[in-house]
């Protein structure tokens, strides 16, 4: 896939965040460091292999992911950690999980003001 054909189909935020690719980013985003082959990414994200391999030229094209080595007939890949997008995507990973922390943090607050339970400081 070049440039101009991708671009043509979709660019931008669009492009990237499928739901499969959600499923794939999430997993190597949470487990990165490890060397992983194509099932064991599609396995562990929670996807067919079909999927992963529709969206493995995005990955490639995107810089997210590299590969480490061939084991036998196996290639294995990992994040790649120098990308300058998965290094954005990480730091979103940081923000959404934060965010999530908040709004549980603030919820049980809430809930515990309601029952009575929160003393005044």
């Amino acid at each position: 896939m070049n440039k101009e054909e991708y671009t043509e189909e979709r660019s931008g935020i669009q492009g990237l965040f499928t739901e499969a690719m959600a499923k794939v980013l999430d997993f190597l985003l949470t487990f990165e460091g490890f060397d992983y082959s194509k099932d064991e990414i599609a396995r562990n994200s929670e996807i067919d292999y079909e999927s992963l391999y529709n969206l493995w030229e995005k990955l490639e094209y995107y810089d997210i992911v590299k590969k480490t080595e061939n084991t036998g007939n196996t290639m294995l890949f990992t994040l790649n950690t120098e990308s300058h997008l998965v290094k954005a995507l990480k730091k979103l990973q940081i923000e959404v999980i934060f965010h999530d922390a908040d709004n549980i943090a603030q919820a049980q607050i809430e809930e515990g003001i309601m029952l009575g339970l929160h003393t005044a400081r």
